[in-house]
């Protein structure tokens, strides 16, 4: 059975809003949102699409052998910060390989998105530093300290 990979085109519900949150400052043009603005189910749709591209397309055509010093985690989606490396690489190869790319988009798309992300998230000391086939390996984050003049 062939499963089609999502091209992600966005939906009519899609749209977006300028960084003031002004809808009237909104562009015509329908775009997908970054995943991390989404919440729950809008999010748990776009992780889900981001995993089919991830798992057949990214991984078998670029993922190359996991090693320490080239890590990947088998449960990337648990690595906010992978998904947020990932979801950005895939919107640009969305743009970069769509119906309106250019002839060298591509190529475009592989030097100054792909390899820089893939180097990034496979770095030893990148998201999935200690993870390994079969284990993965949650890692603790900063603690923040709110002050109330900051976030009132």
């Amino acid at each position: 059975m062939t499963q089609t990979i999502p091209t992600g085109e966005p939906t009519s519900e899609q749209m977006v809003v300028s960084p003031a949150g002004n809808e009237d400052e909104a562009t015509e043009e329908a775009r997908p949102f970054f995943i991390l603005y989404l919440e729950r189910e809008e999010y748990a749709e776009e992780l889900r699409r981001l995993a089919i591209w991830v798992e057949q397309l990214l991984l078998p055509v670029y993922g190359g052998e996991v090693s320490s010093s080239s890590p990947w985690c088998p449960r990337w989606y648990d690595h906010r910060e992978a998904i947020a490396y990932l979801h950005g690489l895939w919107l640009a190869w969305q743009e970069r390989t769509g119906p309106q790319a250019e002839l060298s988009d591509p190529a475009n798309w592989h030097q100054s998105f792909l390899w820089p992300t893939m180097e990034a998230l496979r770095n030893p000391n990148g998201p999935f530093a200690g993870c390994k086939p079969g284990l993965h390996r949650h890692k603790e984050r900063p603690e923040v300290e709110q002050d109330d003049f900051l976030f009132g």
